[in-house]
């Protein structure tokens, strides 16, 4: 047997950009919700390192996913970070991080890569599958709450479902920043009222009270929260979950840090209310009846399971295309 290459592809945030299609990721991010929820992936709980005293945490997010027909087994570990205070005091992102992925046969690390945009595109990649298979057919409007660079990938990433048919409505506490996003995707600036009454809403702040109430959204609207991925982070009235169609990502995070953590908590909402994981949609586990009225949602925070499912999708497009830097960091 040939000895295999042991050189390691290091690939920076500029090299990712340059092989990342959201097409894809979108596709790389559905599949392996479905391969999970079919067992054919292993993530052991996410851990958190909270800081407080740096206003921030690291997570540290492990994972493998089998052989599918195009793609080789593979492992990995995402270190993440989140700290809101980044963007204002420092001049740095809030969320960066660097992922490890490896041969799961030899153990070798294959690539070092930035994670900063691969987290990014597969938070984006993942609410527009939730809106694919949870949305009503043909909707027409798409509000963001929360306008900042998060924003900008959820809307790329619904771009691959519905084109460019969707009118965006972009609102934010800070003016300036739904003005600057609204400009440059062709949306409207409106308040979160109005973003909240649109056939799909997509809310992505780091709130721990609740900022969309019950009464601004409309029959049949579909919601991805995205925004809770801690203990204590909240963005919904818990009266939209009382009366929604909820979808979870994965059981024990969502429960312990998504939008349902506060409302379980606070002993306002129970753990049997949950309708299903999305990986039990897609896989055909649990069906969907959609009325017209219905209001569905998706408690979006993240698994690690979509990071690798990329980091891989990623890593071979480097190879295919040269992109990147080996270096024999095992020797």
């Amino acid at each position: 047997m040939a000895k295999p290459d042991t050189k390691t592809l290091i690939l920076s945030a500029r090299d990712v950009r340059s092989i990342l299609s959201m097409k894809d990721a979108v596709r790389a991010v559905e599949l392996a919700f479905a391969d999970h929820a079919l067992g054919r992936a292993q993530m052991p709980p996410k851990v958190y390192l909270a800081l407080d005293a740096y206003a921030g945490d690291f997570r540290a997010m492990p994972s493998f996913i089998d052989a599918s027909p195009d793609m080789p087994a593979a492992a990995g570990v995402k270190w993440v970070n989140s700290h809101p205070e980044n963007p204002a005091r420092f001049g740095l992102p809030s969320v960066m991080g660097i992922y490890v992925l490896s041969d799961p046969a030899t153990a070798l690390p294959l690539a070092i890569m930035d994670a900063t945009v691969l987290t990014a595109a597969r938070t984006g990649a993942a609410a527009a599958v939730a809106s694919s298979y949870l949305a009503k057919k043909d909707p027409k409007s798409i509000g963001f709450v929360g306008s900042g660079v998060q924003a900008r990938w959820l809307l790329d990433a619904h771009r691959v479902i519905y084109g460019d048919t969707l009118k965006v409505v972009a609102a934010d506490v800070r003016a300036e920043a739904a003005e600057a996003f609204a400009k440059e995707v062709s949306g409207v600036v409106g308040s979160i009222a109005d973003a909240a009454g649109c056939d799909i809403v997509c809310t992505s702040t780091p709130a721990r009270s609740p900022v969309v109430q019950r009464g601004w959204v409309r029959p049949g609207a579909h919601i991805n929260a995205m925004g809770a991925d801690g203990p204590g982070k909240q963005e919904l009235d818990p009266a939209i979950l009382a009366d929604a169609v909820v979808v979870i990502d994965e059981h024990h995070q969502a429960t312990h840090s998504g939008e349902v953590n506060v409302p379980i908590t606070q002993g306002i909402y129970r753990e049997e209310q949950l309708f299903a994981t999305l990986g039990a949609v897609i896989s055909g586990a649990k069906k969907l009846e959609r009325s017209p009225d219905l209001i569905t949602m998706f408690d979006s925070t993240g698994l690690a399971i979509q990071d690798v499912a990329l980091a891989r999708v990623l890593y071979a497009a480097a190879k295919a295309k040269g992109v990147g830097t080996a270096v024999d960091l095992v020797g």
